[in-house]
């Protein structure tokens, strides 16, 4: 049985304390950002930096001696990390912190320095820290510590966590772990969620944190379907869908649902596809919320205009091809009288124009383009299913494009992407 010296894990308050960093590379690159943000005074001393860490002293969020290390650097710190990839100048750091009694980080051998830093993450104003022992069975690159095992068990915490379905289980009221703390994360109102795509994956965290927390999740048809079934089997789920020239709950049937279940005491998620705000009419239901004296929290998604061609392969933006990127809506054809899209400008761009809601009317739109300008060879691809396991791309022409979405049997929902960047797609 390995013999194991267990480590004391404590929170350093570092606000206006001077911390002394040996070494500018790739280590102290990803241990600086956790440094500042605690407010430490950091001083760097190394010879070299990254470009990174060179950008954080030129932003003066530190202090660079650009040399070596010597004998009287840590005088006054009150923490010290030794990142170098030189042993005797890291011993040599080691062995001055022991000196004055100040713990020290030593990253190549962790179990020669005095202190450790743990894998850590935050969630919702909680520091989470996880840290194992020191075992006599050593490796050259763990110091001594199993670095995979511990990142991998902060990162199931997290997600965990940030699933919701930690919050659900310390507030339960049957739970004996329910404290003050648990009791005032709940939030009060509405959030309106960018669920992204439809990749349950592709959700942002903050937005997959504040679903496991709701009470009543509103979901249109293009949210993250997959992520319903994780929910907690008492809360309740209201099918806002509208389905293209078929069955749909409008858009004031959707406004009053959020209203009445948030006045009735209940935090409620409007789980949409994309982002709320672009084509969502996300900002109608805000307002609808804001008269109700109903407080709204917004969290952004990945828009499909955005994420559907950029998971096809397609760049919305390429250098020396288009210079711009303009997101319209489709739903109403070209000559519509009350179509805000004016087909003539956009068919005289040379950039990329990305049409959302619009394979219904995705001949009329390639006719009103090229009779206003555009060429007819200019690339189209259509994106059908964007981000999901049934996506299929169906590439074309302004020329040609209709003909062959019709033979491909092209349905909604699907993203038109317009221009040359779809012939970069690998």
């Amino acid at each position: 049985m390995p013999q194991v010296d267990t480590p004391y894990l404590a929170g350093l308050d570092l606000r206006d304390r001077r911390v002394v960093v040996v070494g500018g590379g790739i280590v102290a690159q990803r241990r600086l950002p956790n440094l500042l943000d605690a407010g430490a005074l950091v001083e760097l001393v190394s010879p070299e930096a990254t470009p990174a860490v060179e950008g954080m002293a030129q932003a003066e969020e530190l202090r660079w001696h650009q040399r070596r290390y010597r004998e009287g650097d840590l005088d006054g710190a009150w923490y010290v990390l030794a990142l170098t990839n030189d042993a005797e100048v890291n011993a040599a750091v080691v062995a001055e912190a022991t000196g004055r009694r100040i713990f020290c980080v030593r990253a190549d051998d962790g179990t020669a320095g005095t202190a450790s830093t743990p894998a850590s993450a935050e969630w919702n104003g909680l520091r989470i820290a996880v840290a194992s022992g020191h075992l006599t069975r050593r490796s050259p690159t763990s110091g001594g510590r199993d670095p995979i095992r511990v990142a991998s068990v902060r990162d199931g915490v997290l997600d965990w966590l940030r699933s919701g379905a930690g919050e659900r289980l310390l507030n339960h009221p049957d739970s004996r772990s329910r404290t003050a703390l648990t009791e005032s994360t709940t939030l009060p109102g509405v959030a309106l969620v960018g669920g992204g795509p439809g990749d349950p994956e592709l959700i942002t965290v903050r937005g997959r944190r504040l679903l496991g927390q709701a009470d009543v999740v509103v979901v249109d048809r293009l949210g993250p379907r997959a992520l319903l079934g994780e929910l907690a089997p008492n809360v309740e789920v209201i099918d806002a869908t509208k389905l293209p020239r078929g069955r749909f709950m409008a858009q004031e049937a959707i406004n009053a649902c959020l209203v009445e279940h948030a006045l009735a005491g209940k935090f409620v998620v409007r789980l949409k596809g994309g982002d709320p705000y672009v084509f969502g009419r996300g900002s109608e239901e805000l307002e609808a919320c804001a008269a109700a004296g109903i407080p709204v929290t917004v969290v952004p998604g990945l828009s499909s205009a955005i994420a559907v061609p950029a998971l096809a392969g397609i760049p919305l933006t390429h250098r020396g091809v288009a210079h711009e990127a303009v997101i319209v809506s489709g739903h109403l054809p070209p000559g519509h009288p009350e179509s805000l899209v004016d087909w003539t400008a956009l068919a005289r761009l040379s950039g990329t124009i990305v049409v959302l809601m619009g394979v219904q009317n995705l001949g009329v739109i390639a006719l009103a383009l090229r009779k206003n300008g555009r060429d007819g060879e200019t690339p189209v691809a259509v994106v059908q299913d964007g981000s999901m396991p049934a996506e299929k791309i169906t590439i074309g022409t302004l020329d040609s494009i209709d003909d062959i979405a019709q033979e491909a049997g092209v349905r909604a929902p699907a993203i038109i992407v317009i221009g040359g960047v779809v012939a970069q797609r690998p």
